[in-house]
Order: structure tokens, then C-alpha cells, then sequence
């Protein structure tokens, strides 16, 4: 789907509910989401569509017993936890985070409404937001988006594509990112295997992500890893424009990044794990506490392949990694 599409769809699906209006005794339930997209990105809304629906499945629908409360941090910190102080004032039932830093914004908000997290990528124990993965302890807790050994699986597809890599640069924003020692170690411990040094390159602006690749892109054999990062999210078409000028192949964490020119994507379905989540979000509604759902890791993982970009970069993907992929864009 398209930009114009999703965007319609979603409010579609966001209007005709309210024709069901609650009746009279009916509770409204009030979910809180914050997202750290911008609210016209069409993988944004893919998810937001998707946690409707999963919720409307469960028989929560907008208007009558549920109203769902959207904000959209941008990938920016600072308005993610002043987001976040807005919606902890609105007294929701449950809180909805998608990311890392929506999760540890709503985290200093409050300690007592219940948080499910979605699509995280720091390891929720080491963050602080669980006690155990089993059991939580807390207020908190969610489905997971990565485990940190999928770094050795990222370098191998992009190895894969173009065997002339030599050098593989990790882009990431430490602020928005403050894990991603976790994926650089899973990363650096498979280089040796596979022959390629690893560039750890944190930005932190626009201005820096046009600088580093183009360093990066001043010797041959350069390639390109972007780690599970908000920040990287927002600048998904920035960073794709980049390394399609530099020439660099790329392999995105984000599954919206080959239908935007990327050259690769493995990463986990966001939109399967949003309608997963609406599950836990349904369950605190019926009186369960986050302390006894367990934390769940993602359950679909996705390889996407864009054709049309590997031609404009000169490569020749094998056939047997085409074959492999789960969508392959031509």
C-alpha cells in the first residue's frame, strides 16, 4: 500500500467504529499508544491498523467500549517523554509503547498504570522495565521486537549479496538507542568468520548520517547495517537515499525499508506482534496484571529483498538468497 492508501484506510477503520456508539451503562475504556513514527508514515499506520484490528477481534471496538489515545514522538526524545507526561494525565486503563524510548518515557511517568510494550529492541531486564522475563514483577511488560544474536544473521545476508564487502558500518543514535552495545556484540563476535571489519558509527542528526557514509563510502567495500533504532526509523528514506548515492549496499532492521528502496531487510513483522500485543492489552482490560504475563519474543521474522535497487547498485543477488526471501520486490 501506498502512502495516500494506508492513510485512508486507517481512517476508515479509525471512523466506522464510532457509528456503534456505546450504549447506555457501557464503559469506555481508555488505551494509551505512543508511537515513535511520524503520524503520516505509512508503516506507522500499517501497525496502528493492525493493533485495531486485533482489539476489534477481541470485541473492543472505537467508540463503543474502547477509545484509543495516539501520539507520535517523531523518533524525538524530548517530545516522547512530554508525550508520555500527557497521556499518564489522561488516567488510561493501559498504556501502549512502541519502542524503547516510548517504554522508558511512560516508565518515568508513572509506576502504577499498566505499560505493554511492543517492538522494543533493548533487552526489557537490562533496561529495568521487568523484573524477570517470565515474570515481569511489575507494571510492565510486552513483546519483544530482536534478540541481540540476530546481528551474526544480518551480517551474513548482507555477505551473502555482495561477497566483496569488507567493511560493514553499524548506524545507529546513541540517545535513541542506548542498546546497542548489545547488537555490536553480537555483530563484532560473527566479522571474523565472514571476513569483514566492523565501523561502529553512532549519529546523532542528518548532518551526520550524510557525513559517515560518506567517509564510509570513500574506500571501496563498504557496506551498511542500520541497528533497531527509532531515530534510524524516522530517517528510514534519508538514510536508503544515501546509500543508494554512495552506492553502498544496505540492510535495513525496519520490514518497511525494501517497499522504500532499500536493498535488504531481515526483521521481526511489526504489524503481527502490534496484533499479538492487543492481546495482553485486552487481558489487562479483563483484570490480568502485567506482573504475570511473561515478556514474548517476536514470532515472524521476515526477509525482504529489493531487486530493482540490487540493479542500480550493480549486484547480482543469488538465486538461492532470492529464493529464500519472503517478499522480493522486482
Amino acid at each position: 500500500m501506498n502512502r495516500r492508501e494506508v492513510t485512508a484506510a486507517l481512517g476508515a477503520a479509525a471512523a466506522s467504529p464510532l457509528l456503534a456508539l456505546a450504549q447506555p451503562g457501557e464503559q469506555i475504556r481508555r488505551v494509551g499508544v505512543l508511537m515513535p513514527f511520524l503520524q503520516d508514515d505509512p508503516a506507522a499506520t500499517a501497525e496502528v491498523m493492525a493493533l485495531q484490528q486485533g482489539l476489534a477481534d477481541l470485541g473492543w471496538i472505537e467508540g463503543r467500549n474502547v477509545r484509543i489515545e495516539l501520539r507520535w514522538h517523531g523518533g524525538d526524545v524530548e517530545r516522547a517523554q512530554a508525550l508520555a507526561k500527557e497521556l499518564v494525565a489522561l488516567k488510561p486503563d493501559v498504556l501502549l509503547a512502541r519502542s524503547t524510548p516510548a517504554t522508558a518515557a511512560l516508565k518515568r511517568e508513572t509506576d502504577t498504570i499498566p505499560i505493554v510494550f511492543a517492538n522494543i529492541a533493548a533487552e526489557p531486564t537490562e533496561s529495568g522495565f521487568v523484573q524477570t522475563l517470565a515474570r515481569p514483577g511489575g507494571h510492565i511488560t510486552g513483546f519483544t521486537n530482536f534478540e541481540a544474536a540476530i546481528g551474526g544473521k544480518w551480517l551474513q545476508l548482507l555477505k551473502e549479496a555482495d561477497p566483496r564487502i569488507a567493511r560493514i558500518a553499524a548506524i545507529y543514535n546513541p540517545e535513541t538507542a542506548p542498546y546497542a552495545g548489545l547488537f555490536l556484540r553480537s555483530v563484532q563476535s560473527a566479522a571474523p568468520t565472514l571476513a569483514v571489519q566492523i565501523v561502529d558509527m553512532p549519529v546523532r542528526s542528518d548532518a551526520d548520517i550524510e557525513a559517515a557514509l560518506a567517509t564510509l563510502a570513500s574506500k571501496p567495500g563498504g557496506g551498511l547495517i542500520t541497528l533497531p533504532d527509532s531515530f534510524a526509523l524516522e530517517r528510514r528514506d534519508t538514510i536508503i537515499a544515501l546509500a543508494a548515492r554512495h552506492r553502498l549496499p544496505a540492510l535495513y532492521s525496519m520490514p518497511s525499508s525494501t517497499p522504500s528502496g532499500g536493498l535488504m531487510a531481515y526483521a521481526v513483522d511489526t504489524r503481527d506482534t502490534m496484533r499479538r500485543a492487543a492481546g495482553y492489552v485486552d487481558r489487562i482490560l479483563k483484570g490480568a496484571k502485567p506482573a504475570d504475563l511473561p515478556v514474548q519474543a517476536p514470532a515472524k521474522f521476515e526477509l525482504s529483498i529489493n531487486l530493482r535497487t540490487a540493479k542500480t547498485l550493480g549486484l547480482e543477488i543469488p538465486p538461492t538468497l532470492v529464493a529464500r526471501a519472503d517478499e522480493v520486490i522486482e
